[in-house]
């Protein structure tokens, strides 16, 4: 399955920006790129807390204590640990 993950996709869409000899137009390239990556992030924090994550167990994705991922992620009322 090498080469056909999503993060290998990823991966090689990055070399692509970063071979851009434009600097102004890799710039925005990776502003844009940055933005949906977050939008897409934000999305998978939700899904995975829908699908009964919590935060502590996302935080370890980060390195980042319980309260630490509520703080970066928003919290929204759950008693979980």
């Amino acid at each position: 399955m090498s080469g056909k993950s999503p993060t290998a996709a990823l991966d090689r869409a990055v070399e692509t920006l970063r071979r851009d000899p434009d600097p102004l137009t890799r710039l925005d390239s990776v502003r844009r790129a940055r933005e949906r990556l977050e939008q897409l992030e934000a999305e998978a924090v939700r899904d995975a807390r829908a699908a009964g994550a919590t935060w502590k167990s996302i935080g370890a994705l980060y390195g980042l204590s319980k309260q630490g991922a509520q703080q970066r992620f928003g919290t929204e009322p759950r008693g979980d640990g």
